[in-house]
C-alpha cells in the first residue's frame, strides 16, 4: 500500500509526472461505483416497489432527481477539479456515496429514500467518469486517449459484474439488506483507492497551442459547434439511459424472468467493453463530426431493433452486446469532444458545461421513460421513440466542427 502514496509513473519529455497507481485505481472505482450507485438500482427497483408500495415512477423520479443534481453540481466540481486535482474530491464522493446508500437503504418513508439519492447525485458528480477523466486528461494528455480507453474499458464492466450480483442479493436477502451490502463493498474499495493512489503533484493547465485552444471559455460555449455538440449529446444521452432503465421493464413485459432481464443488462456492460477497444481505432479514422454523427446513428438503430425484435431471449441479449458496443464507443466520444475540438486547456469546466445538459436529460430519462411508456402504448413504442429521438442527434452532431471565428 505504500507504494500506491509514493510512487510516480515515468513521463515521457514534456508530459506532467502522474501516479502509478492512479490509472489501475481510476479502473476499480469506477467498475464499483457506476456498478453499486447506478446499475444496482434498475434491478433492485422492482423489488423496492413491491416492499414499499411505492409506486414506479415515484422511486424512479427519485433516481432522476439524483442524476440532475449530478448535472448541476458537475459544474462546479468541473472548475475544483481543474485548479485542484481528483483526489479530494473523488475521496470525499466515495465517502458521500456510501452514506447516501445507507440513507437509502434504511429509509422509512419516501421523502428519506429521494433525500438519499439527492446526496447520491452529488456523490455520482464527484466519482464517476467527469473527474476520471479530467484527470486523466490532465496527467496523460496528449495519450490520454489510451488511457480513457481503459479505464472505459473497466467501467464498462459495471452492470457486467453488480447488475447480476445485485439480482443474486437481492434473491437472497431484502433490497434494504442488499444495498447496505453494496455500500459496506462501496466504501472498502472506493475511498481507500482515492484516497491513496491520486496523490501526486497536479500540472497546470497547459498553454494553448492552437486556434481552437486558444478561444476563451466563453467563446467556445457559445459558437454554433458547442451549441450543436451539446444539443447532440442531450438528446442521445436522454435516448441512452432511457433505454438502460426501461430495459428491464421492456423485458419483463415480454414474459422473460428478472435475472434473464438482469442478464441482458449486463450483456450491455459487456458490449461496452467491447465497444472500447475499438474508439481508438475509430478516432484515427475519422473526423469528430462524421464519429459522432456514425455513433449516435447506430444507437438509434439498435434502439428501434429492440422496439421491433419480441425475442427470442438469445436474439435480445445478441442485441444487448452490440446496444452495448455502440454505448461504448458514446461514452468515449463524449470524454473526447472537448479535446478533439478545443484542445486540453480548461478541460474540467468546458467539460462540466458540456455534460451538464445531457447529465440532466439523463436525470429525467429514467423517468420520463417509465412515465411516457404507458401513454405511448407501452416501451416497444417507447423505444421507437427514442431512436427517432437518436436520428435527430446524429443530425446535429455532423454540424460539431469548429471554426476560426466561433458564431
Amino acid at each position: 500500500m505504500r507504494q500506491l502514496t509514493t510512487s510516480r509513473a515515468a513521463a515521457p519529455p514534456g508530459q506532467p509526472e502522474r501516479p502509478r497507481a492512479a490509472l489501475p485505481a481510476l479502473c476499480l472505482t469506477q467498475i464499483t461505483s457506476w456498478g453499486i450507485v447506478y446499475y444496482a438500482f434498475p434491478v433492485l427497483n422492482p423489488q423496492i416497489t413491491t416492499a414499499t408500495g411505492w409506486s414506479a415512477a415515484t422511486t424512479t423520479g427519485a433516481f432522476s432527481a439524483a442524476l440532475l443534481v449530478s448535472a448541476v453540481a458537475g459544474i462546479r466540481i468541473g472548475r475544483i477539479l481543474d485548479a485542484r486535482g481528483p483526489r479530494t474530491v473523488m475521496t470525499a464522493g466515495s465517502v458521500t456515496a456510501t452514506a447516501s446508500l445507507i440513507i437509502i437503504a434504511t429509509a422509512p418513508s419516501l421523502a428519506v429514500f429521494t433525500a438519499g439519492w439527492l446526496l447520491a447525485g452529488l456523490a455520482m458528480a464527484s466519482t464517476f467518469y467527469q473527474p476520471a477523466f479530467a484527470a486523466i486528461t490532465r496527467w496523460w494528455a496528449p495519450g490520454h486517449i489510451r488511457a480513457l480507453t481503459i479505464v472505459t474499458l473497466a467501467g464498462g464492466l459495471a452492470s457486467t459484474v453488480f447488475a447480476p450480483l445485485t439480482a443474486v442479493l437481492a434473491s437472497h436477502v431484502s433490497w434494504r439488506h442488499t444495498y447496505l451490502i453494496l455500500a459496506a463493498v462501496l466504501a472498502a474499495v472506493t475511498v481507500p483507492a482515492h484516497a491513496l493512489a491520486l496523490r501526486g503533484p497536479w500540472p497546470p493547465a497547459p498553454a494553448p497551442a492552437a486556434t481552437g485552444a486558444a478561444l476563451t471559455t466563453p467563446a467556445i460555449t457559445r459558437s454554433r459547434p458547442f451549441l450543436f455538440l451539446a444539443a447532440s449529446l442531450t438528446l442521445s444521452s436522454f435516448a441512452m439511459y432511457a433505454v438502460v432503465i426501461t430495459l428491464v421493464p421492456l423485458l419483463l413485459d415480454r414474459g422473460y424472468t428478472a435475472t434473464q432481464a438482469a442478464w441482458a443488462l449486463g450483456l450491455g456492460g459487456a458490449g461496452q467493453t467491447l465497444g472500447r477497444t475499438l474508439y481508438a481505432t475509430l478516432a484515427r479514422r475519422s473526423s469528430p463530426a462524421l464519429r459522432a454523427a456514425v455513433l449516435i446513428g447506430l444507437g438509434g438503430t439498435t434502439t428501434a431493433a429492440f422496439a421491433l425484435i419480441p425475442g427470442p431471449y438469445p436474439l435480445l441479449a445478441a442485441l444487448a452486446v452490440i446496444a452495448g458496443t455502440v454505448r461504448g464507443n458514446l461514452t468515449l466520444l463524449q470524454a473526447t469532444a472537448i479535446t478533439d475540438r478545443w484542445g486540453t486547456r480548461h478541460y474540467g469546466r468546458l467539460s462540466g458545461l458540456l455534460a451538464a445538459p445531457a447529465t440532466t436529460a439523463s436525470a429525467l430519462a429514467p423517468f420520463a421513460g417509465t412515465a411516457l411508456a404507458v401513454p405511448l402504448g407501452g416501451y416497444p413504442h417507447l423505444f421507437a421513440a427514442l431512436a427517432l429521438a437518436s436520428a435527430l442527434a446524429a443530425i446535429l452532431a455532423w454540424q460539431t466542427t469548429p471554426t476560426d471565428n466561433p458564431r
